[in-house]
This record gives C-alpha cells, structure tokens and sequence, in this order.
C-alpha cells in the first residue's frame, strides 16, 4: 500500500501563525515554518505501514533534509512530476473545466495498479471520479483541512480505509 503525502496544508497547516503547542525549540532546520508541524505526525504516519512517498511541490531534498528529519522519518522517495508543458490539454488534463488535479493523472501512473491513500488539501470530487475511472485497484483520496493539517479525524479516516 502507498500513501502519497503532500506537505503544504496537509503536514504543514496553513491555518496559524504560532508554532506547535508542544514546540519550545530554536526554529527548526533553519525553515521557519517548521515549527507549525507536529513532530509527532512521523510516528503516526509511519505506524499507518504504508509505502511513504512525497507527493509535493517542495524538493525531494528539502522533504528529506528538513522536514523528514523533523517528523523522525527516514528520506522518502518522491512523486517526479511532468513537466507542465508535457501535459494534455483536454478532458483529463491540467486544462480540463472538471477541475482535475494535475496530480491525479501522475499518482494513478506512479501507484501502477497498487492500491493507494493520497492525503492533500486540494483533492476534489473531479480527482475522486477520475482515479475511480481510470484506477484498477482500491484507492482513498482524503482531502486534509489546510488550516489545521493532520488531525486525529484524518488520521481515523485512513486507519478505518487500511483495516478495510
């Protein structure tokens, strides 16, 4: 099982300034924003026993160099995204009016038929209806609150998907 795990408004909330509660370091890894992630998210994600796999916009480095270290993870692989002007335009491309992610088409491509869980703040109903269409094994698009990030709720959704 993969879980692809984007950063921005899914790790790292986007819904306050202030650091983790239980944060009272230095700022961490010389990224100031660090300090809004829960360094207890790697044990929770990594107790999931899912494949691990960056699917974000940040460098496989900085995921690896800054944030992984920060969660207690080890380095990830990466999603490696077409480049923009590769892509289609169409009914399943970045241009499409249904609203499709430009994600959706390159997680369903990387998972390669293996049943997947992708956690992000933009998922919407176009990529639900897409992956289901075009995605032959079991897959859950759970779409994180960005203002809060992982939550216990989160975190309760893909447990009781998993156990499925």
């Amino acid at each position: 099982m993969i879980l692809f795990l984007d950063i921005d408004g899914t790790i790292l909330p986007f819904g306050s300034s202030r650091p983790y509660p239980e944060y009272a370091g230095p700022v961490a890894a010389g990224h100031p924003l660090l300090s809004r992630v829960d360094p207890g998210l790697g044990a929770r994600l990594t107790a999931l026993a899912c494949e691990l796999v960056w699917a974000t916009t940040w460098s496989t480095e900085d995921a690896n160099d800054l944030l992984a270290p920060w969660l207690g993870l080890p380095p990830l692989a990466a999603v490696d995204w077409p480049d923009p002007a590769d892509e289609e335009d169409g009914p399943d491309g970045p241009g499409s009016p249904g609203g499709l992610h430009w994600k959706s088409r390159p997680l369903v491509d990387r998972a390669a038929g293996r049943p997947f869980v992708w956690i992000d703040d933009e998922i919407g109903a176009a990529d639900r209806t897409w992956v289901a269409a075009h995605h032959p094994g079991p897959a859950l698009l759970h779409r994180v609150d960005h203002r809060y990030g992982l939550t216990d709720a989160d975190f309760d959704v893909v447990g009781e998907w998993l156990r499925r």
